[in-house]
């Protein structure tokens, strides 16, 4: 007998309004572990990022007026992938059971017996007038509102709704002028208010109020696609939403960093309401030998003290420890300091707490608060192959330390700057950039530098006009007076906290 196939499932998540902010924490953890994403056009692009870099990823997105997907094509990719054991996450923007045609996917996979499960998400219809201060009902002015579709207004009964007290309108744009007349002939007020709300929650977004007589005159020859519309005296009760009264509200933020980094900054910055842009400056990558790091972790014994200065440094020696059959008991009695709260935060993950960190989480001051002589001590230093701490490694030999250094990763600059960052950058989208390292902030200006295929500094340098370039610390902002002509805001303390609380001073 033949093996018996193992089935899959198929996940129809809804996305919400288009900001990963507001992500379900279900359709996080489906997204995190999935094998295959189908995905539509409304989608953040950030969301792509959070699927595992094996997930097989499929853009079917549908957009009016442009070529889509055909929904059969669709419908037999879910089947196919389901099949085949793979667990598919099918996203769709906003909610999937409001205008996704999931209907027809559900019968599809039914009629396969595929297994599914559906997700929900935040609608745009619900989200946007929140996000935008307007209250969809009210106990005085709104009893009731209800969410209907512009696509083809002709068939809807505007005698009925027209009595309703608020309406929200998906994909209604472009009927926009048919859906007033509509209403103003039923017998609503031409000074009624009305709002429309494209690309709610992003950085994109635009917001128009007026009334039904006059808004068509507001936006006559705008393209307001994606967008939602509201119609009721309830716009007039729009409050001043928290979202904006963040610190960094309507602020878009660039953060250079490595591309196996972790989110964390993008979250403290989102969390002030910032829109944040991703643009790894960094690849981590294994040192180009192991052999020195090899030969050092099997005379561990003979070390006094270990020093790590970076979260990658950390994983790359533990990693390397374990791959050798070893654990941190070969550490003995050797003693650990590391630099920064970040790298004594990853060393925790492998049980261990360090006997030193310098005061404010520079290396520059790892000498000058050493806990002991440094004369004749020996110390191991794993550290990245190339550039960086000649410093700290100069003052420790000058104090006569038996200094060890050893590679234990490489890091290098992208071959290509990031398409999303670089398109923010051409279309002064960007209000600010973040500098975490030195090396980002060289490597930020030649990737600008092969983007734009010149060696002129001033064209190149013109681009941040009118941009806030902002340093976690002094020897990058150092490496940004040197390359970039200026930096215009610098961490107290020197952590990705810090930083985070001097932008937020520095926009209050």
């Amino acid at each position: 007998m033949g093996k018996k196939m193992t089935v899959g499932k198929v996940y129809l998540v809804g996305s919400g309004i288009g900001n990963i902010n507001h992500l379900t924490l279900r359709a996080y953890h489906l997204l995190c572990r999935s094998d295959v994403l189908i995905y539509d056009a409304l989608v953040d692009e950030k969301l792509l990022a959070l699927v595992p870099e094996t997930c097989l990823k499929i853009n079917v997105g549908k957009r009016g007026g442009q070529p889509s997907t055909q929904q059969n094509r669709i419908n037999s990719l879910l089947i196919n992938y389901c099949l085949q054991g793979k667990q598919v996450i099918r996203l769709k923007s906003g909610d999937p059971l409001i205008f996704g045609r999931v209907n027809e996917e559900i019968k599809a996979l039914e009629d396969a017996n595929c297994p599914y499960e559906l997700v929900p998400g935040i609608s745009s219809a619900l989200a946007a007038p929140l996000l935008t201060g307007i209250p969809l009902t009210d106990k005085e002015m709104s009893r009731c509102f209800t969410i209907l579709t512009g696509h083809q207004p002709e068939l809807l009964n505007w005698e009925a709704l027209a009595k309703i007290d608020t309406l929200v309108i998906l994909m209604g744009t472009i009927n926009l002028e048919k859906i007033i007349n509509y209403l103003i002939k039923n017998g609503r007020s031409p000074h009624e208010p009305i709002a429309i709300i494209q690309n709610s929650g992003s950085e994109k977004e635009k917001i128009w109020i007026g009334t039904l007589k006059t808004i068509i005159e507001q936006v006559s020859g705008l393209f307001l696609s994606p967008a939602i519309i509201i119609i009721g005296n309830v716009v007039n009760l729009r409050y001043m939403s928290s979202s904006l009264t963040l610190p960094l509200a309507q602020k878009t933020v660039l953060i250079t960093r490595a591309k196996e980094q972790s989110s964390q900054f993008s979250l403290l910055l989102q969390q002030q309401g910032a829109n944040t842009i991703e643009m790894p400056a960094l690849e981590i990558m294994p040192p180009s030998s192991w052999e020195q790091l090899d030969l050092a972790i099997e005379a561990l014994s003979s070390f006094d003290w270990l020093i790590l200065t970076s979260a990658n440094g950390v994983n790359f020696f533990f990693q390397r420890l374990q791959e050798l059959g070893k654990d941190i008991r070969v550490l003995g009695k050797i003693k650990i300091a590391v630099v920064g709260k970040k790298t004594a935060s990853c060393l925790k993950q492998y049980h261990l707490t360090p006997d030193f960190i310098p005061p404010n989480f520079i290396a520059d001051q790892l000498i000058d608060y050493f806990p002991e002589s440094l004369s004749h001590q020996k110390i191991l230093f794993p550290r990245v192959e190339t550039g960086g701490r000649e410093i700290l490694v100069k003052e420790l030999k000058k104090q006569e330390a038996n200094i060890v250094e050893v590679p234990a990763y490489q890091s290098g600059c992208p071959e290509n700057i990031d398409t999303q960052a670089w398109e923010a950058l051409q279309n002064k989208q960007v209000n600010i950039i973040t500098f975490a390292s030195s090396k980002t902030v060289k490597n930020f200006y030649e990737l600008i530098k092969k983007a734009l295929n010149t060696n002129k500094k001033p064209e190149i340098v013109s681009l941040l006009d009118n941009v806030c370039l902002a340093s976690i610390g002094p020897q990058t902002s150092q490496t940004c007076y040197n390359i970039l002509g200026r930096v215009d805001l610098e961490a107290e303390e020197y952590t990705l906290e810090g930083l985070t609380r001097e932008l937020v001073k520095y926009f209050s």
